[in-house]
């Protein structure tokens, strides 16, 4: 039996829920069908890592070399490990739930000390700041979408979720329902907001070197 404190925060998380979810434009989740055995968010998840992979080929492999770069892909990716909790009861307001603290600035920094622990050769000024954006760009990008909860981007100081002011690209769906009329916005969303910008700087910055070779 749930004690008073215990049956106040679940009104508070469910009327946390509730708000957020009418500001997104749609109702709440039913948090017992978001992860199921066979479910991922792929698409999304590769849209996490084309953010870090468009900056190291913009920057160049003698600034990012191609292994930094694939930690940093990694790294973009993983904040999206917390929908596991829903298989254990993990509510999407706690704050391991998903977009809690996986997807903080905090734990972006923990993320990256760990791989800068193992990895000497990755050690370096540059190396540790393009695989710390890329730990923290998966927070931000998710702050730009238009429903689910926000994020716990200042987690462990507050837990209060944020979304950012401006929020164009269309929230995914968790799992097998991304293959529905609602998934397919969504890609067409990044597509627009996301993979299409970070094509142009691709590919204009690969047609810069390019040119600059030629001069030389």
């Amino acid at each position: 039996m749930q004690t008073g404190k215990g049956q106040c925060a679940d009104r508070l998380r469910n009327r946390l829920n509730s708000r957020q979810h009418k500001a997104g434009g749609y109702p709440p989740p039913d948090e017992s069908r978001l992860f199921r055995k066979g479910d991922a968010s792929m698409p999304t998840v590769m849209t996490h890592a084309l953010i870090p992979a468009a900056l190291a080929v913009a920057a160049g492999r003698n600034r990012i070399a191609p292994r930094v770069a694939l930690a940093g892909m990694l790294l973009a990716m993983l904040p999206d490990a917390d929908v596991i909790g829903f298989r254990f009861g993990i509510a999407y307001a706690d704050d391991w739930g998903h977009r809690g603290a996986l997807h903080s600035l905090a734990m972006a920094a923990v993320m990256t000390g760990a791989v800068l622990a193992v990895r000497r050769d990755m050690r370096g000024w540059g190396s540790a700041a393009f695989l710390l954006f890329a730990a923290a760009s998966h927070g931000l990008l998710d702050m730009l979408t238009s429903g689910g909860l926000g994020v716990a981007l200042f987690w462990p100081v507050e837990s209060a979720r944020h979304f950012a002011p401006w929020r164009p690209i269309r929230v995914s769906p968790i799992g097998m329902r991304f293959l529905s009329p609602r998934g397919w916005e969504t890609a067409l969303s990044e597509l627009r907001w996301v993979w299409l910008p970070c094509g142009i700087l691709m590919l204009g910055s690969l047609a810069l070197r390019r040119s600059l070779r030629m001069k030389a």
